[in-house]
């Protein structure tokens, strides 16, 4: 079975937990206060594309194009050495974001399509964006068409500022954005041994088994955003439990099952890659297709009568027949005249005839 392509995002150790990448033509927004590094994860997105031969677009909403090569060069990214080369920028701000949404990004779409080089593109950040717009469904719409239009360049990554009350997981002013989004990841500050280090956890990211750990991170100056994940299975047990499917596959057979299960099955055992037995799953997804010995034990039954060979005939007589019944000796008749001393039982108390019962 083929495998989709993934895109490595750069950003060490993300594309560990989120199987090997970015999908083509997605959306990723990073979410996190202010301080938790989210233009550091767009900077090393993008330097990772242009080292690898990729175009980049970074449309930044609040910093000039001097300010965020500086601040990269701060980091360690040397972006100026392909500055108006293969990496472009657009600086709009608010209400202006409207009309360089409406406008000017779906032609560059078109012109882009006389090209074969893949584009990464960078909103950094999307924050004004929702500020600007106090409607939903005003708010909704142009960022529909945003990520759409975006999308059509590249893999996209939106970065986004929230700001959530107390109790909250994540802010009610990035929700929208989230929902949209084909992934999402949140930044926080967690306290961690007595001093507040900062964590990631991924929110979603359709189509893509991830991680679902809490996940430390660190800034290392030249290497960027470094975040501290193991691989979700090791390469060497990507087929640890395959006698286990196969022994599943072959009882879900054996209950009668259809081929669309038995099919869904052998696509798990394909993608299956969690650290643990799948044991359990199996038991109830069983349970969930109506595949248990106790409601089809008598189906399973008439099915193995039914394959009997039909020239096997049974010998119904052979079966049925009893051993001749064993009777007691027929008693002479007392008032026979034919009886005799010999047939008489002489009883003299009833301990004898107890004695004689048992």
């Amino acid at each position: 079975m083929s495998r989709e392509v993934r895109i490595p995002t750069g950003i060490a150790g993300l594309d560990r937990v989120i199987e090997g990448g970015v999908r083509d033509n997605t959306t990723l927004l990073v979410v996190g206060s202010s301080g938790t590094g989210k233009s550091t994860f767009a900077m090393q997105y993008l330097t990772y594309g242009l080292e690898h031969g990729e175009n980049a677009l970074y449309i930044s909403m609040e910093e000039p194009p001097e300010q965020i090569l500086r601040e990269a060069r701060m980091l360690g990214f040397n972006l100026d050495r392909f500055y108006e080369k293969e990496l472009f920028f657009f600086h709009s701000k608010g209400r202006d974001f409207v009309k360089l949404v409406d406008e000017q990004l779906p032609a560059l779409v078109e012109a882009n399509k006389n090209f074969s080089v893949k584009t990464r593109v960078v909103i950094d950040p999307l924050t004004p964006l929702i500020w600007a717009i106090n409607d939903k469904q005003e708010q909704r719409e142009i960022i529909t068409k945003l990520f759409y239009t975006m999308k059509q360049l590249g893999p996209v990554l939106i970065t986004t500022e929230e700001h959530a009350a107390p109790g909250e997981t994540i802010g009610e002013d990035v929700l929208i954005p989230i929902y949209m989004s084909d992934g999402a990841v949140h930044l926080t500050y967690r306290p961690i041994g007595g001093a507040f280090n900062r964590a990631l956890e991924i929110v979603k990211m359709r189509a893509t088994r991830h991680g679902e750990e809490v996940y430390p991170y660190i800034f290392v100056r030249g290497m960027g955003v470094v975040v501290r994940t193991t691989p979700l299975v090791s390469a060497e047990d990507m087929r640890k439990y395959d006698d286990l499917f196969d022994k599943a596959i072959r009882t879900a057979a054996d209950l009668g099952a259809s081929e669309t299960v038995l099919e869904r099955l052998a696509y798990v055992k394909e993608n299956w890659s969690y650290p643990f037995s799948p044991k359990e799953t199996l038991q109830i997804f069983f349970e969930s297709q109506g595949l248990t010995d106790a409601l089809t034990r008598e189906e399973i039954a008439r099915r193995k009568e039914e394959s009997r060979p039909s020239d096997i005939q049974l010998d119904i007589a052979e079966l049925t027949a009893k051993e001749p019944a064993t009777t007691m000796p027929e008693m002479p008749d007392a008032n026979s005249g034919d009886a005799g001393d010999e047939g008489l039982i002489e009883i003299e108390d009833l301990r004898e005839l107890e004695e004689l019962i048992q």
